[in-house]
């Protein structure tokens, strides 16, 4: 953690290190130098909450579409509630700006179509027509017959509002609610023509791919089955130097952390396909989302993605991303990835000046009961402690609050004797994706004090999580964590993602 120390600005305290402008390289790193999953948190410090969707790019800008989990949907659970779908921006592939919301999803016909008294609601696709200049957003519903549900919006963040429901040439004529079809991809070829690729899951998991109409709002039963022979879903087509590819999850595995990548080949959308490939036997540990052109200077990037899932743990908001472009041989043919490798984009990727210094931070959740935790830092002037942020989520239905506390630290960091300031963050308030908790302590601190932030909750369920890191240097401040209702505290070698300012 640094501090900075300016009388004509607030004091910052970060427990993270801020880069200075122009010096974010172009690049894609999706694991740490311990092959841990890397977090990805947006510009406000939240941890980034998109899921089984896609990056998309418009106009020079990308843009993440994905499920939420924020608010504790849980495959299965008849209880969870479905949390819609999110949208960030982004101009460097690194550093992602939080949009919002694709549609109003709390709602009680939303909640009916996709809680999880349903087998859900998945995939958000965003696709645009030059012709009507609408975005138009496929997603993968499980409450009606054909299992899609279609929607349009003047801007590629929505709002989006729905449309008619598609027809396809697949399932027509099998019961609604049932599963019938499932994950699948939109794509749009050089001459506008829009295609459809989705999973048949009355033929086990077999491959789908169909012409939309000139709007993008329904087949025209023009397709082409079983591009895959069966037990796969999840397809990602796009098109480099005239030849089409479809990516697809080999074998079929919901929520697995793990499936394989396969692909086919052909010189045309509606086949025939060459036979398959398989890229990786892992996805590099998760499971195929999408595949996406891109381009970087007028450089065509193939942009591969797989959801990185927690193999259908409770808390899939926690679940991470590899994204890498993909590469190719000579012959045309994908090569196997390389999941640990940091990428390296074209040069002429701008730069941005600081949002990726939160990399490398993880998620932890094991507040409850007699393990506390806490993170202490060096007042750098004296002042009044106007406002403190620490990024928490929670796992589960906790049934207590989590109190956050600030104590005097000695000379180790440890905090000791009672509380300065505490204040109760009620459960409702923390959701299951690591997001900043902000406080207004007003607590008058002296310059060179040590003082320490800690975290404790009496939950007999669930449980309360911080976002933490061993590879951030932290100067003026050590985290410590206790077995024993803070009875006692020992240093711990991860430090807290947390915020204080100092006026």
């Amino acid at each position: 953690m640094t501090a900075c120390n300016n009388l004509k600005l607030p004091l910052i305290l970060i427990a993270l290190l801020l880069l200075a402008p122009n010096v974010v390289s172009a690049q894609i790193k999706n694991f740490d130098n311990k092959g841990r999953q890397i977090v990805r948190y947006s510009t406000a410090g939240d941890a980034v909450d998109a899921h089984d969707g896609e990056i998309a790019q418009f106009h020079g800008v990308y843009y993440l579409y994905g499920t939420s989990y924020d608010c504790g949907f849980e495959w299965g659970n008849k209880g969870a509630p479905f949390c819609g779908f999110k949208v960030y921006s982004s101009k460097d592939l690194n550093n992602w700006t939080d949009r919002g919301y694709l549609f109003d999803a709390k709602t009680k016909i939303w909640q009916t179509r996709c809680d999880g008294k349903t087998y859900g609601c998945f995939r958000p696709h965003v696709i645009y027509n030059k012709l009507t200049k609408l975005y138009v957003l496929w997603i993968n519903v499980y409450d009606n017959v054909v299992g899609y549900r279609v929607f349009t919006s003047r801007s590629p963040v929505g709002p989006f509002t729905e449309v008619a429901e598609p027809i396809l040439a697949v399932n027509g004529d099998m019961p609604a609610a049932g599963l019938n079809n499932g994950d699948h991809d939109t794509f749009v070829d050089d001459d506008g023509i829009a295609y459809l690729a989705y999973t048949d899951w009355r033929t086990k998991g077999t491959i789908v791919i169909e012409k939309l109409s000139a709007d993008y709002l329904t087949g025209t039963g023009e397709h082409v089955k079983a591009v895959t022979s069966g037990e796969t879903e999840a397809p990602g087509l796009f098109k480099r130097n005239g030849r089409y590819y479809v990516t697809y999850s080999d074998p079929n595995c919901g929520y697995c952390s793990g499936t394989g990548t396969s692909y086919k080949t052909a010189m045309s959308t509606l086949g025939p396909w060459s036979e398959g490939k398989r890229i990786s036997d892992n996805s590099c540990g998760g499971q195929p989302s999408f595949v996406s052109t891109i381009k970087i200077n007028s450089q065509a990037v193939y942009l591969y993605g797989s959801d990185l899932w927690n193999n259908a743990a409770k808390n899939e908001a926690l679940a991470n991303y590899y994204w890498a472009p993909l590469t190719f041989a000579a012959d045309g043919s994908i090569n196997p990835l390389k999941c640990y490798e940091t990428y390296r984009l074209p040069k002429a990727m701008p730069q941005s000046a600081a949002g990726s210094a939160t990399k490398n931070f993880l998620s932890k959740c094991d507040i409850a009961g007699d393990l506390q935790r806490s993170q202490s830092f060096v007042a750098g002037k004296t002042g009044k402690l106007s406002r403190l942020s620490i990024t928490a989520f929670k796992t589960g239905s906790t049934d207590q609050n989590l109190e956050i506390a600030i104590y005097a630290a000695d000379e180790n960091g440890l905090p000791q004797g009672k509380p300065l300031y505490k204040s109760n963050v009620d459960a409702k308030n923390i959701g299951w994706s690591a997001k900043n908790i902000y406080l207004k302590p007003s607590l008058s601190v002296h310059k060179g004090n040590r003082y320490a932030i800690v975290l404790n909750s009496n939950t007999t369920t669930g449980c309360y999580g911080v976002a933490l890191s061993d590879e951030v240097n932290s100067n003026n401040g050590v985290a410590s964590i206790s077995n024993n209702g803070g009875q006692s505290f020992k240093p711990d070698v991860k430090v807290l993602k947390f915020k204080v300012i100092v006026n």
